[in-house]
């Protein structure tokens, strides 16, 4: 019959057509699992979502992320800070390496041709990213957020490092991950997941520290920075803030040997593991040794760049041992290093006979 074979054709085609849009439905899911995976699991050397395209959030969430601050307004990351970025891409490839920069906005262009050379060559490692510091988004929802909107920055005596102080808590509290000062140069993974660094004996830093997301800890540190605080005593809100929280809730004893010790699930990482060059010998770093040390008790080293009033810097060929370092750990850095220290000595127009 004409009729019933019509409906028969219709019937095929509306079959035919649900079995595409199931396909179509099945692909579009199929395409956003695997970015997402990709992502999930951090293998940012195949990440099929361009690194401009993130934002903060979704690189943060993963909550994995190892996180550097650079809070004065320059937008030309020096040598150090660049090795530091540099060494934890690299000892931490499957992590996201963050870089906050409080002189970047959303509108700044950071492309390939910038003329910032850092920039090219940071934006060019496959896990890091570069990101405005909007402090006021990051305060949200911290008790920090109350003080930053009373606080008077023109005021501030140590703005830059209480600021600083500041956005590392609330970063590792909201997200959780691993913070690192910028002159921290990674040299093999850190094991532990909830961990201070101890700068000596019952002395806690707070330029290296890792957490989970909404950990106690972190909350207790952001309301005694505010309970406690005093912007004109350097340290108060960072590592003498740290050292007082964890003796609320530890007995703190001398280190003997490289142990770490433990308490409330908190690691205290002995002071060989990032400190094993004390600050007041932190221009051995700028020296020649007969013999480098091996550091085999360590997972980063600190350069005490506040220490360095003097501006010592890595000279190509020096044999120092920061110099060892930066080949070692950050070669592409030490490789910018020594084209711009050959661009300086090559003879100008000026020097032309």
């Amino acid at each position: 019959h004409p009729c019933r074979r019509h409906a028969l054709k219709r019937s095929r085609k509306e079959r035919m057509l649900r079995k595409i849009q199931i396909c179509l439905c099945f692909c579009f899911v199929s395409g956003i699992l695997y970015e997402i995976s990709f992502l999930s699991s951090c293998v940012f050397s195949y990440l099929p979502v361009a690194q401009h395209y993130l934002t903060p959030e979704q690189v943060l969430s993963l909550g994995k992320s190892i996180i550097f601050l650079e809070t004065t307004e320059r937008l030309e990351p020096p040598p150090l800070v660049s090795c530091s970025v540099e060494s934890a891409a690299r000892i931490y490839q499957d992590r996201p390496i963050i870089l906050f920069m409080r002189g970047l906005t959303n509108e700044t262009a950071l492309d390939m041709n910038t003329s910032y050379a850092a920039f090219s060559l940071l934006s060019s490692m496959k896990n890091v990213f570069l990101f405005p510091l909007q402090m006021e988004t990051v305060f949200q929802e911290t008790p920090l957020l109350q003080w930053y909107n009373q606080v008077v920055p023109e005021q501030e005596k140590n703005w830059v490092h209480v600021s600083s102080d500041a956005s590392r808590l609330a970063l590792i509290w909201k997200y959780g991950g691993i913070y690192m000062d910028t002159d921290v140069i990674s040299i093999r993974p850190i094991p532990q997941r909830s961990f201070l660094a101890a700068q000596k004996s019952r002395f806690s830093s707070n330029g290296i520290f890792g957490f989970p997301a909404r950990h106690k800890f972190i909350w207790d540190c952001m309301e005694n920075f505010v309970l406690k605080y005093n912007g004109n005593l350097w340290g108060n809100q960072g590592p003498f803030l740290m050292t007082r929280m964890l003796k609320t809730l530890c007995n703190l004893t001398d280190f003997q040997g490289t142990e770490d010790h433990s308490c409330q699930n908190i690691s205290f990482l002995n002071p060989q593991r990032f400190y094993p060059i004390p600050y007041p010998a932190w221009s051995r770093y700028y020296q020649v040794w007969d013999k480098s040390p091996s550091f085999d008790h360590s997972y980063a080293l600190h350069l005490w760049n506040f220490m360095n009033r003097n501006r010592k810097v890595v000279v190509a060929g020096s044999n120092t041992l920061a110099e060892k370092l930066y080949k070692t750990y950050c070669p592409t850095t030490y490789e910018d290093l020594i084209q711009n220290a050959k661009h300086r000595d090559l003879p100008g127009p000026e020097d032309a006979e």
